[in-house]
């Protein structure tokens, strides 16, 4: 667990709160639970804050958009795969013989977990001091969602006879070593997203999920 603390950034006081953040319900002990229900919130509060601050330009739809790529399923695995947070799992052998430790749902349960232990060892301002640095790239985190937000764009508008998807970069900026993208979607020949980031890709990929975001809120 030293290891992970490292990763982290931060030493626990007391490492019963990391060990329970760490316990799988298969273990048939005081599970994470409980914690990941906690750390659900304190994550999605946190990088609300992280991002109302850093883009003040972006209305309601792009912060919404953005935020929900960082705190999915797969964003919060990748993360824990780069912390080897997988090796310090306590799970049962029934869960550990069929891959357990790489599983993305548990590895997302287990950050969630591990960030309200750090809420509950050292406080509020601790725990955002760690989501902070760890979210800070935040390109590098999403670029795994590529593929599968566009391409869900693409079977949404398929499903609903809405033709598909059409990219365009409409701004670049910055030097070589800092550009700045932004990109937008149309659907049926009109803007329906747009999208920033460091990347042609990771631009496209935001307007992606902010037109995702859209189309689902407009069904609700």
């Amino acid at each position: 667990m030293q290891a992970l603390q490292k990763a982290l950034g931060y030493t626990f006081r007391d490492e019963s709160h990391l060990r329970r953040a760490l316990t799988h319900p298969s273990t048939k002990q005081p599970d994470n639970q409980r914690l990941e229900f906690l750390g659900d919130a304190i994550l999605e509060f946190c990088v609300s804050d992280m991002l109302y601050h850093k883009y003040t330009d972006f209305p309601e739809g792009q912060l919404t958009a953005r935020r929900a790529a960082l705190v999915c399923e797969r964003t919060l695995s990748v993360l824990a795969r780069s912390m080897e947070l997988g090796k310090c799992l306590i799970m049962g052998n029934g869960e550990e013989m069929t891959g357990g430790r790489e599983k993305p749902s548990i590895l997302a349960d287990a950050v969630e977990a591990v960030l309200a232990a750090i809420y509950l060892d050292g406080g509020y301002e601790a725990v955002r001091e760690v989501i902070f640095r760890l979210f800070q790239d935040e390109d590098k985190l999403v670029s795994p969602r590529v593929k599968d937000d566009k391409s869900s764009l693409q079977e949404y508008t398929q499903a609903h006879d809405m033709g598909l998807p059409a990219y365009r970069i409409i701004e670049a900026t910055g030097p070589d070593h800092n550009r700045h993208f932004v990109a937008e979607v149309c659907i049926q020949g009109q803007r329906f997203a747009v999208g920033e980031g460091a990347s042609k890709k990771s631009a496209e990929q935001m307007a992606a999920r902010a037109a995702l975001v859209r189309c689902r809120h407009s069904n609700e």
